[in-house]
This record gives C-alpha cells, sequence and structure tokens, in this order.
C-alpha cells in the first residue's frame, strides 16, 4: 500500500488541520512532501514509523521530492537556535541599574527597542550603549561583541541629536501618548488591528487565575443579555466592538504640533536649533520647545512672535517627555499612569501585524489633532524617507537580494526566509499606499497625455497600473473583463514560481489592490525596463499572444526545473513564419534579462491549464459529466484557468488508477515472480539516483523495466491509460497553451497558438487530458466536497471559510452555483443547510460586488459615501423608495465642469449611481448570479431573500463590507424599518483596499509543525509538544511574534498542554491564539470563534468560571452575527455553555441552551446519530437535579435507544446508560413514596431527605471534555504498546480504504471535524487514539 507523506495530518486534530487547509490548501503546499526526512531529523522516530513512513512512498514524478538541501545535515543545526541566553546589567541614567535577558542572536539594536519599549526608559531614543567605554555598534549581533558575557554593565549614554533624530523622537513620543488610543487600528494604519479579549477576561487570565481560585461557588451572574439566549431573533451590532475603558484616553497634552516657525533660519540652525514645536498643556498653557542638538527646551517665541532666546524654566532636557513633566504636572501624573497600563497590556495587544487587517465597522471617533499624522500627510511620505538611508528603497533590488541568500542549512535558510517574509510585508504595505494614492489622484502620471484608463504611474520605485484593457490587448480575451481578472491570475502564478524557489529565476513583487472600484496591479520595476522597448528586451515567450514567439536555452533549462512540480509540459509551437520554438511554460509568459543580468519571468497569467468547462471551443466535444452539468458555458473572458489544486488533485487520482492498473495486470499475469509487484510499489533507493530526463515515477518505471519485458509491458498499458507522457513512468503534464484562446491570424482562422505538425498526437492526448481534469472538478471535486460538507469534515461558517473549503479542492468561485445545485438535489438536504444558506448569502454577495465595482467607478471623491450609503440602502434597507443625497449644489462649481480632464478614470456620468433603486439593484443581481453563476435567485427584494433563503440582513451587510472594503459607523441600523433608509451619508465611515499578494512561507517551521503533529496522532504526546514547540520557535524566528500559523501552532500547544494536566500553561497559549487570531485574522473571524471556545474550556477547567462563561457568550454572539442559530457548530457551542451554567447550578437557563443544542444536532446528524444520544443524556442530567425526573427518563430512554441500536446491548455506554436509567428510576419511585407520603400524613409525615446533588466540578469538566472532543484513558505501558500497534494497523487499513473510496485531493488540506467525532466513544477502546486522544 502506498502511504503518502502528505496525508499525514489526515487525523490531525481539528483545530491544527483546519488552520493548516486554510494555509497550505491555497499555496501548493511548498515541500509537503519532504516529510519523512525531517522526522527522522529529529532522531527520536519510532522504528515503526521508519518502517511505516520510510520505505513506502515511492518517489513521485510530479511532487516536489527533491529533499531540501542540506536536510541531512540539519540535524546538528538544530541547536544553533537554542542558545542559551545570558543577562546583562543596564545602567541608564537617573534610574536604578536593572538587568536584562539576551541571547546571542540577538542584534544590540533589540537592545535598543527593548529599552524603547520599558516603562522607566521609554521616553529615550537617541542613545548608544557602552561597555567598556567601547560604543557597541547597532547591526552587530550580541556574540561578535568582545567581551561580552553574563553580567557584563552595557551604559546607556545620551547622544547629539540630529533632524532625523529629532523627528524620531518626537515621533515616538506621540507613539507612546497614543499607546492605548484605538484610532489607528480602526483607520487600519501602521498595521495596528483590534482585539477584545482583555474585555471579556478582567485583564491577564494568569494572574486573575490566582485571584479567583477560592471564589469557585461564589454567585457569579451567569444571565447572558437578552440577545445571546437561543431564540432571541435580535441581531445587535454595537457589542461587536465593546468600549474597552483604557480607551478613555487620559489626556497628557491637549496639543503636540511642529509649529509654524519651522525650519530654523540660517543663524538658529549655527546655534544647533532643529526644529520648534508648539505645545498646549493640559492646563491651557501654550510653550513653544525648542529641540536643539543637546535636547529640549522653551523659547520666548508665540504664534505671531518668533523670539528662539530660552525661556524660564531653563531647563534643557534630553527627552521632550522630562521637560514635559518639568513644566505640566498633569502631563507628569497621566503619562506614568498611561506607561504604567500600556506595560501591563499583553504585548500581543499592541505588536503590528506583518499585513494590514481592516475593521468593517468602528464607534464615532473625534478626530484630534495630530503632529505626526499631519506631517505624514504632508510629506507624502514616500517610504519613511527620513527613516532610511538613501531616501526611496529599491524594491526590486531587496526583492531579489533575499531570494539571492544562501539556503544549506537550517539558520542560512531561517535568515532568508526573515529577510524574504519581511520585504514582502514591507512592499505590501508600500504598494498598498502607491495604489492608494493613484486612485485618489495624488500621483502623476507617466504618460500624462493619454486617457486616464491607460495611464501608467511610478511611485516609490513601484509600477502600478491599472485594470482596463489597454491598446486592445485583451481583445480577444473579453476586454476589460479580461483585464481585471489577468492580474489576479497573473499573482497566482507569482505565487507559485515563488514557492517553487528555483535558483536563477526571478519573479516581479507583485501586489493587487482593488480600491474604490478599480484594481491597480502593483510591481517592482525590472531594472533597466523602462529605458527599453519591450519588443528589444523579451527574449522568451510573445509579447502579441503567440504570432512572435521566441525562445531561449537558459529560460528552458530554468523552467524545466520548475515543470516537474508545476506539472507543465515542454512543447513545440510554431510562430507566425512558422518555424518551431520551444517552450516550457504559455505563450503570454515572458522572460527579459533585467540591467542586473538576473533572468526574470513576467505575465503568468496562464502558468495553469484552462478550464473548458468556461472555454466552449468549436469541434470540440465534452464527457459527457459536463455536457449533463450544462457545459461548455461562454464565461465574461476567455483567462479561466484551473487552480494549482485542482492540478494536483487530478495527478493523485491518476496516480492512483495508475497503481490500481498495474496492480491488476500484474495479478492477471499472476507472474511467477513475485519481488515484481514489490519493486513497482516501493521504488527502492536505485530509482531515485538515477536522474534520467524523466526521472522514475512513482511505480519505479526503470527498474521494472529492467526486471521483465511483461511488467515493462504493463507499465506501459497503465501509462498509456492514465495519459502519462511518458511510457516507462507515471508523469502527467499538461501543456498550458491548449486551447489558447490566442489572436486570429488573418492568414490562418485556426485560433491561439498553433502547434507543429509532428506533435499532433501529443495535443491530441493533451486535448484529452484537459477534458478529463474539467470532468473530474465536476464528477469528483464537488460532490467530494458537498460529501465533506454533509459529513461535517469542513464547517464553513461564513463566506470566507466557505470560499476557503472549495479552493482547497480547487473548486473556482465561479462553480458556486454548480454547488449550490448539488447541495438542493442532495438526499440528506436539511443536513446541509449551513451550507445552502453560506452559498447562497455568498452568491448574492459576490453579484452585488461586481455590480458596486462598477457603480463606484462613476462616483467622484465628494459624493463617495452618499454614494455608498445609498448603495446600501438598495441593496439591504426595507424602506422602498430611499433618496440619494447629491453633494450640496451651492458647491458644485458651475465653471469647473466644462473641462473635467482628470475625471477618475472610467467615469462616464457621475450622478448616474443616484438613480439607482433597490427594484433595480435586485433585479441585477439576480441577473449577474444567473449570467456569471449560472444560478436561478427567487427573489426580487433583500426581504424576499431573507425571507426565502433564511439570511440575516446583518450578516450580508458584513459580507458585502468585507468584500468591498467599506467601513461603517457602529450603531443599530433599522434594517426593516419602512418609513425611513437604514443608511445615512454619515454612517459610511470609509473606505479601504482590498489587498491581494504573496505570503511566504517558513518552510522548516512548517515541516516540524507536520511532524509534531503526525507524532501527536501516534500518541507520542511528549515528542509532540517539543516539536510544535521547536516549531514555534522556528515561526516567531521568521514571521515575527504575529501569524496566522503560529496561532495554528499555539492553539495545538495549549490543547496539548492541557491533555498533559498542565492547565496554567494550557490558558497562557490559549490566551496567546485567541489575542492573535483577532489581530490577523480579525475579531469576529471563525476562527477567532473557535478559539474562543477552546479558552473557555481551559479557564473552566482553571476554576475561572465567570471568566468561561463570559467567553463563551462572546463566541455565541460572534457566531450569531457572521451566520446565525441554525449552525452544526452551534450545538456544540451551546452544550458548552449549558453544561457550564449546569455547574453553577442555573438549571432553568442550562436547558435552554442544551435544549437547543439537542434540536440543531438531531437536524444536522440525524436522530439517530451518536452526538443526539450524548445530548439527550446532558438534558437528562440538568432534569435529574431539577428533581423532574420523568422529563429525565424521558430523555435518557431516547438515548439509551440510540446506543443500543448503534452499538450493541453490550457495549460500555449502552450499559452506562442503562445503570443510569436504573438510577433515575430509583430517585422517582422514592420522590412519589415521599410525596405520597405527605398526602396521606399531612404535614406531620416522616420524611427522608432527598438526595439532590450539586453536579462536581469534575463531573461537568469530564463532560466538557467529552463534547470537545477529549479523551483521558488511563493506561498500562503494555496497552499503551499494543494500542499502538492497532493504532497503526488501523490507520494504514483506513488509509488503503479511503484510497479506494475515493481517490481525491489527499486530506492534509481538509480540516478535520470541529467538535466530538460522531462515534465519540462509541468504538471499543482499542480503536481510540493511545492514552490521552487528541480528537476534534
Amino acid at each position: 500500500m502506498v502511504i503518502k507523506t502528505d496525508e499525514l495530518p489526515a487525523a490531525a486534530p481539528a483545530d491544527s488541520a483546519r488552520e493548516h487547509g486554510s494555509q497550505a490548501g491555497g499555496k501548493g503546499r511548498p515541500g509537503a512532501a519532504e516529510l519523512p526526512s525531517v522526522m527522522l531529523l529529529n532522531g527520536d522516530c519510532p522504528e515503526s514509523l521508519k518502517k511505516e513512513e520510510g520505505a513506502a512512498e515511492p518517489p513521485r514524478e510530479n511532487g516536489l521530492d527533491e529533499a531540501d538541501p542540506g536536510d541531512e545535515t540539519a540535524g546538528q543545526e538544530v541547536i544553533v537556535i537554542q542558545d542559551t541566553g545570558f543577562s546583562v546589567k543596564i545602567l541608564a541614567p537617573g534610574i536604578e541599574p536593572f538587568s536584562l535577558q539576551v541571547s546571542p542572536q540577538e542584534m544590540v539594536q533589540e537592545i535598543h527597542q527593548v529599552l524603547m519599549d520599558r516603562e522607566d526608559t521609554c521616553h529615550r531614543t537617541c542613545f548608544s550603549l557602552h561597555l567598556d567605554g567601547n560604543v557597541l555598534d547597532h547591526f552587530s549581533e550580541l556574540r561578535s561583541v568582545e567581551g561580552l558575557q553574563e553580567g557584563s554593565v552595557l551604559r546607556v549614554v545620551e547622544e547629539p541629536y540630529t533632524v532625523r533624530e529629532a523627528r524620531i523622537h518626537v515621533r515616538h513620543v506621540r507613539d507612546l501618548l497614543k499607546s492605548l488610543d484605538p484610532s489607528d487600528a480602526f483607520n487600519g494604519v501602521d498595521c495596528n488591528s483590534l482585539s477584545f479579549l482583555s474585555v471579556f477576561t478582567d485583564g491577564d487570565l494568569g494572574d486573575s487565575g490566582k485571584r479567583k481560585k477560592g471564589l469557585e461557588m461564589d454567585p457569579i451572574d451567569c444571565t447572558p443579555p437578552e440577545y445571546i439566549l437561543p431564540g432571541s431573533r435580535e441581531r445587535p451590532l454595537c457589542p461587536l466592538q465593546p468600549q474597552n475603558r483604557d480607551w478613555k484616553p487620559l489626556q497628557c497634552l491637549k496639543v503636540l504640533t511642529m509649529s509654524g516657525w519651522n525650519p530654523p533660519p540660517g543663524n538658529r540652525k549655527m546655534h544647533g536649533d532643529l526644529m520648534y514645536l508648539f505645545v498646549i498643556t493640559a492646563e491651557d498653557r501654550q510653550v513653544s520647545i525648542t529641540a536643539s542638538t543637546r535636547g529640549f527646551y522653551l523659547n520666548q517665541s508665540t504664534a505671531y512672535h518668533f523670539n528662539p532666546k530660552p525661556a524660564s524654566p531653563r531647563f534643557l532636557s534630553h527627552s521632550l517627555v522630562e521637560l514635559l513633566n518639568q513644566i505640566s504636572p498633569a502631563f507628569r501624573k497621566n503619562f506614568a499612569v498611561l506607561q504604567k497600563k500600556r506595560v501591563q497590556r499583553h504585548p500581543f495587544e499592541r505588536i503590528a501585524t506583518p499585513f494590514q487587517v481592516y475593521s468593517w465597522t468602528a464607534p464615532q471617533a473625534e478626530h484630534a489633532m495630530d503632529c505626526v499624522r499631519a506631517e505624514d500627510a504632508y510629506t507624502s511620505r514616500l517610504g519613511y524617507e527620513e527613516h532610511i538611508p538613501g531616501q526611496t528603497r529599491d524594491w526590486n533590488e531587496e526583492l531579489q537580494t533575499t531570494r539571492e541568500l544562501p539556503r544549506k542549512n537550517l539558520p542560512e535558510r531561517l535568515l532568508r526566509e526573515r529577510a524574504i517574509f519581511k520585504v514582502h510585508s514591507d512592499f505590501t504595505a508600500a504598494a498598498t499606499r502607491g495604489a492608494m494614492a493613484v486612485i485618489d489622484g495624488n500621483v502623476m502620471a507617466i504618460n500624462p497625455s493619454e486617457e486616464t484608463k491607460m495611464q501608467m504611474f511610478i511611485w516609490n520605485n513601484i509600477f502600478f497600473s491599472l485594470g482596463f484593457d489597454v491598446r486592445d490587448h485583451y481583445k480577444d480575451f473579453g476586454g476589460d473583463v479580461a483585464a481585471y481578472v489577468a492580474p489576479t491570475n497573473d499573482l497566482n502564478g507569482v505565487r507559485t514560481y515563488n514557492a517553487v524557489d528555483v535558483e536563477g529565476l526571478y519573479t516581479l513583487g507583485t501586489v493587487v489592490v482593488d480600491y474604490r472600484g478599480y484594481r491597480v496591479t502593483a510591481q517592482s520595476i525590472i531594472p533597466g525596463i523602462l529605458e527599453r522597448d519591450q519588443e528589444q528586451s523579451v527574449i522568451y515567450g510573445s509579447i502579441d499572444f503567440g504570432k512572435t514567439v521566441v525562445s531561449h536555452p537558459r529560460y528552458l533549462e530554468l523552467l524545466e526545473r520548475t515543470s516537474r512540480p508545476l506539472k507543465i509540459l515542454r512543447h513545440r509551437v510554431l510562430n507566425d513564419r512558422d518555424e518551431e520554438v520551444e517552450l516550457c511554460s504559455s505563450v503570454e509568459c515572458k522572460g527579459i534579462i533585467g540591467n542586473d543580468g538576473r533572468h526574470y519571468i513576467l505575465d503568468l497569467l496562464r502558468t495553469f491549464p484552462p478550464d473548458l468547462n468556461f472555454l466552449p471551443v468549436p469541434g470540440e466535444e465534452l464527457p459527457e459529466e459536463c455536457a449533463r452539468a450544462g457545459f461548455p458555458r461562454a464565461h465574461r473572458h476567455k483567462l479561466c484557468c484551473l487552480r494549482q489544486e485542482l492540478v494536483d488533485a487530478f495527478v493523485e487520482h491518476r496516480y492512483l488508477l495508475f497503481m490500481k492498473l498495474a496492480a491488476l495486470q500484474l495479478m492477471q499475469q499472476k507472474a511467477s515472480q513475485l519481488e515484481t509487484p514489490s519493486s513497482l510499489e516501493n521504488g527502492g533507493p536505485s530509482s531515485l539516483e538515477s536522474k534520467s530526463e524523466d526521472p522514475p515515477g512513482p511505480g519505479g518505471g526503470n527498474r521494472v523495466s529492467t526486471a521483465d519485458p511483461r511488467s515493462r509491458e504493463v507499465i506501459r498499458n497503465a501509462c498509456k491509460a492514465v495519459g502519462s507522457i511518458s511510457s516507462t513512468a507515471f508523469d502527467i503534464r499538461f501543456n498550458p497553451d491548449i486551447f489558447s484562446p490566442g489572436k486570429c491570424l488573418s492568414a490562418l482562422p485556426s485560433l491561439g497558438v498553433r502547434f507543429p505538425e509532428s506533435c499532433q498526437d501529443e495535443v491530441r492526448d493533451q486535448k484529452q487530458l484537459l477534458k478529463d481534469a474539467a470532468a473530474f472538478l465536476l464528477s469528483c471535486q464537488i460532490p467530494g466536497l458537498v460529501k465533506d460538507c454533509m459529513e461535517h469534515a469542513v464547517l464553513p461558517m461564513d463566506g470566507a471559510t466557505l470560499a476557503e473549503v472549495m479552493r482547497q479542492r480547487g473548486i473556482n468561485m465561479r462553480y458556486l452555483g454548480k454547488v449550490l445545485e448539488l447541495v438542493l438535489r442532495s438526499p440528506a438536504r436539511h443536513q446541509l443547510d449551513h451550507v445552502y444558506k453560506i452559498g447562497i448569502g455568498e452568491l448574492i454577495t459576490r453579484s452585488a460586488k461586481h455590480i458596486f465595482k462598477t457603480y463606484l467607478q462613476g462616483v467622484e471623491l465628494s459624493g463617495l459615501s452618499a454614494a455608498i450609503s445609498h448603495f446600501l440602502n438598495c441593496f439591504l434597507s426595507s424602506y422602498p423608495n430611499p433618496v440619494a443625497h447629491l453633494p450640496a449644489d451651492e458647491l458644485v462649481s458651475k465653471k469647473r465642469n466644462k473641462r473635467r480632464k482628470n475625471r477618475p478614470p472610467g467615469a462616464a456620468d457621475n450622478t448616474a449611481w443616484a438613480v439607482v433603486t433597490p427594484q433595480e439593484l435586485w433585479k441585477d443581481i439576480c441577473q449577474e448570479a444567473k449570467n456569471y453563476f449560472d444560478f436561478h435567485l427567487e427573489c426580487e427584494t433583500v426581504d424576499q431573500a431573507v425571507e426565502t433563503y433564511g439570511l440575516q440582513k446583518i450578516t450580508l451587510l458584513r459580507e458585502i463590507s468585507l468584500k468591498t472594503g467599506i467601513q461603517v459607523l457602529l450603531k443599530e441600523y433599522s434594517f426593516d424599518s419602512r418609513h425611513k433608509p437604514a443608511f445615512t451619508e454619515e454612517d459610511v465611515l470609509n473606505i479601504f483596499p482590498v489587498v491581494k499578494h504573496v505570503n511566504p512561507k517558513a518552510s522548516d517551521a512548517f515541516h516540524f509543525f507536520q511532524s509534531g503533529q503526525a507524532k501527536v496522532q501516534q500518541g507520542f504526546l511528549k515528542e509532540g509538544c517539543e516539536l510544535i514547540n521547536e516549531a514555534l520557535n522556528l515561526f516567531n524566528n521568521v514571521y515575527g511574534a504575529m501569524h496566522v500559523e503560529t496561532c495554528a501552532c499555539l492553539r495545538l500547544l495549549a490543547r496539548l498542554h492541557y491533555i498533559m494536566g498542565d492547565y496554567a500553561e494550557a490558558l497562557s497559549n490559549q490566551q496567546k491564539a485567541v489575542l492573535m487570531s483577532e489581530r490577523v485574522m480579525g475579531i469576529e473571524h471563525p476562527n477567532t470563534i473557535q478559539e474562543y471556545m477552546h479558552l473557555a474550556l481551559y479557564c473552566f477547567a482553571s476554576s475561572q468560571l465567570s471568566t468561561a462563561l463570559s467567553l463563551l457568550y462572546r463566541a455565541r454572539y460572534l457566531m450569531l452575527l457572521v451566520f446565525g442559530e441554525d449552525h452544526p457548530e452551534m450545538a456544540l457551542l451551546d452544550n458548552n455553555i449549558g453544561l457550564v451554567l449546569h455547574g453553577v447550578m442555573e438549571y432553568d437557563l442550562s436547558l435552554r441552551f442544551l435544549e437547543n443544542a439537542l434540536a440543531v444536532s438531531t437536524k444536522y446528524h440525524g436522530p439517530k446519530a451518536l452526538k443526539v444520544a450524548l445530548s439527550h443524556h446532558l438534558v437528562a442530567r440538568v432534569y435529574e437535579s431539577k428533581a423532574e425526573f420523568r422529563s429525565a427518563l424521558q430523555h435518557e430512554k431516547e438515548g439509551y435507544t440510540i446506543y443500543k441500536t448503534q452499538l450493541g446491548e453490550d457495549h460500555e455506554k449502552t450499559k452506562e446508560s442503562s445503570e443510569y436509567l436504573k438510577c433515575l428510576t430509583q430517585q422517582a419511585v422514592a420522590l412519589q413514596r415521599t410525596m405520597n407520603e405527605i398526602y396521606r400524613n399531612g404535614s406531620s409525615a416522616n420524611i427522608p431527605p432527598l438526595k439532590f446533588t450539586a453536579p462536581s466540578m469534575a463531573s461537568v469538566l469530564e463532560q466538557l471534555n467529552v463534547i470537545n472532543g477529549i479523551l483521558f484513558i488511563p493506561l498500562s505501558q503494555k496497552d499503551l504498546e499494543n494500542l499502538k500497534a492497532e493504532v497503526a494497523r488501523r490507520h494504514q487499513l483506513q488509509e488503503a480504504s479511503r484510497n479506494k473510496d475515493r481517490a481525491e485531493e489527499p486530506m492534509a488540506t481538509e480540516p478535520a471535524p470541529a467538535g466530538a467525532p460522531e462515534d465519540l466513544g462509541s468504538q471499543p477502546p482499542a480503536a481510540k487514539d493511545p492514552s490521552p486522544s487528541v480528537q476534534g
């Protein structure tokens, strides 16, 4: 049997798989196949595993199976990272000496950062560190500093200021004053984002744990707000961003701004004046301050009179903060309190995120005066020019140089990946700012005389172009529509080539920004490209879609190295002179050698083969699966490609088919030699070494062929049957130029790229392969997706998670209509209700987004908020005829309208938007859904849509805002009012860009993470934990503290610590995971909701009951907002809430949640599912506590019946249930006796006291663990050994059967089910995971 390493994390704990699904899925999973080498690298790989993994993977022709260079040596390198730290003493002026823990590979600069962040030294920025009188260089590593060791004393020495240093100082003081102010996060600047966890945990969990220990049963108020209770129809928006009490800013100063007297005149410059500041203190004293080379002092200038002489008190301070402390008592007091609060916040609340996260709602904020922001706005701050020597950054040089860094061993790779990641996130931020400036009209075009659509821009060394069809480039592909979609296709190509990472092949830094209805592509600039004509520069590929085609041996050699992982076929095409040209990419892919001598490839928009379902070709028939589904359908453009995940899944599918065919034929031959099949399956080491033109594929073609002519025949037949390009080994590749919808050549009527006569057979096979791939998408991938949703193997919760799940399976969003049709036809339709709802909502908001895009292009800046609020009214408000407010007439100048040269690109009539009505808009939405998604929506107004499909308007508002970048005011909108429109123009606060960019990966860290997951599944928790800790270190090393993948790592660590009984550690890791998820993914992202639930469980286990409840209520509120109540995950959440409430004896409230969970479980899992039995049992326990035995018995009987039919009489679950029934019956009988006694004898009756027990915390926790899928099984060592063998055996059987069942994308990218697995506790103990298992 064949174990694929990609499949290892199949049974991963749901959360980690879900996380890694989300990242690894879309990005081509670089190097997933290198796992075994990494596992062995850690030395302690168990024998069983070596056997299981080492041998079974035959070399895969198409995978990335060259192990990373240097993996063999990696064993020793791991140690380098864990260099032991040491402590040094810091002597700073004016405070007590303190010691600081440092690590040898830190830079001196990092100590500077720490000091600038510490409460007592934060006001210093301009200083150097001295060791024994020598200045330490900013950029040297600590290990390279001579004489620096444990206990060394570093002196902080104040340095003289320069203008640059003085500006940095003022900026830093401003940041300290604003450190608790959330306005930067609401405005989406400087990578700030929101986090609300501390509002629900009352500060840091670690400390509060100690305080609350004793209060276990103190009365806590458990009643949630009305809108959180099951069955509530109300969906308020305000609780989404609760007011944080730290935000009421302590006012230290009223105004701190640059003075109007800047810059200093010449003679003052010669006295050392650098700049002047103007300050109004909290006591309303106005002062003017000089920043000089020696520090800051008051001068005698006023607003209208310049007098630079020092004023009294004549106090010169090296730090602005010290000076302000002297002159303003209020500043002194409040600044100290502010810094204390700042330092108390969790660091994760204030660290910048790598990419900007925007919030779609924000409260009404006062606009405050802010000198730094004002200055930034004036100087347009190209790329922080005052912070970086050499003014603007040469982005291309930085991006390419980081790729050229060495990568032989682990430390080198870490350094390289960190550099690549950092430059990418900086480039993305700069490109986003530039794109907004371009659309807002603040950048001068490089071709200003052309019409606005055709203009191109250069700003801060980045090239910007708009998504319009310039010079009819895309005329035959769909014009502007094709030009709009090409940049994202190109970005996917860049992402893929970057992931393959071939040395010597370079791509451009690429960011695609959608802003105000326009698409802007930002690219780094190839050196020298602007001085030459494009025709001269291109030495590979074609600039006119296949007329003139050129090739180049060096490019062929470089691209040949990408062809295996990307499954691209090297092929020949004809140019206009009928000469054969050899290519290893699509014809549009161009190769240009820059002036720096590097080989660049660009225009990668057709890296992947075309999607024939959406590309009708005259005279070509599609397979019948496609025809049945109504394909081919003409799409709006001809650039539809298959996704990389689909190509990979298809090849995977064919590989399994190939193995089956070969095995079948060999069995039929009943060959006498038994070794043939074994050589077939385990292409041994020799096949790896023979690096021939087509290296042996899975099936070790070369060896078999030497072994026996008959088996050679078998391989040849199998290869032919699956469409392999080699007849001796499995190797499937696509020719991206087949069916290329290129320019029609006047002389030749044939369409697109032409191929030489000699290749006609190959072309025929390739056409067939593409048809098969198109059919595979419809016959395997979409049904597979629906099946996974039905089995709750994936649980999408909103549009984004649904899109994620589709993309992991290689299903493009244009198939959404087909997915929904299949859901409708599914026999278990009601079990897919949640998917259907999300799908319809996604379909409506995507159609609305398409319309909104063109709608916005006709709006000029002054009418933007009016136009957006009008659109939202037409889209969501029940008010029948909203009227748009045009900008006030008296402000519209009559003169200007005559010659409006600088119109926004594509703006036709700038008031056309005002006449849109709700009826028209919804008609357009239905039309768009039909045209684009081929789905018929049955609704003419928003209220009909809500009624027919059970949608929520607040959810639709969230989805459309996230997709288009709108930010609305945080308030309660009356969507359903028929008397006034829901939105006014004051409600639209901002419009943000929607940014698509490359996500560079930390490959080594990811391998550690995967091997850690694999270890955990085999029951080696300790080793797994160590590996995952190591992965966390590496992730931090590459990404910095904040990143989605770090979040997954922390979550898994927390879970492991919890299982191993270390609650405090679990709590601390999970708290970080929640903060990080809020900051990096969004405060109401489905992932954040999951994290809140995990954190609540660990809080409960640490006896922080009220915190656990408020976290669960928060999760429930977010889920109601994002989706609504009717979702399978809601059952898990409500079971959690119900159990905790049961534990604190709030029985009636507990029942409301548990009964809702029961109803939801019954709907989504069917009335006979084990989950439902568990749910009945939980409800019965609460009724028992209330002494309502009849109801308790009724529910427990239901549960018992399910266990009996599903598991049989003898199963321990059935027995437990039957015991509990007996116990309930006895209690009921006892109660009845007592009642009868009372009736008979009146009050004198002798009544034995009834035993009503409040549930013990331990029993509640046990049930919580069960529903959250965490099982603790006490086992002896011997049991463990047997168990591991059993698990390995079952795992193998399962793998084999699953491979038979469906040859589909390996499950590594699929989230496992959240919550308890269906068969929780149903298997005999032997089948459960070893000792404590991690399921769910």
